[in-house]
């Protein structure tokens, strides 16, 4: 099962938080995380990264990004 952080119209340090929230609660391994500003997109890349999760495709979506993150 995937899980989605919707993280649109927040501004940083929320993303991560909210990523960071959901990694920890180990529910599902997959986790699709929404952002909308360039700087939460690489926020929220930069810390899955470091809690040894892998990061998938970013993708554009509409006005921000889809990332896709494999809790490891």
């Amino acid at each position: 099962m995937t899980t989605t952080v919707d993280a649109r119209g927040l501004s940083c340090p929320q993303p991560v938080i909210m990523t960071l929230n959901e990694i920890k609660t180990g529910k599902d391994k997959e986790i699709v995380v929404l952002v909308d500003t360039d700087t939460s997109k690489e926020n929220v890349v930069r810390a899955a990264a470091s809690q040894g999760c892998k990061v998938g495709q970013v993708t554009p979506e509409g006005d921000g990004y889809r990332i896709a993150v494999t809790r490891g």
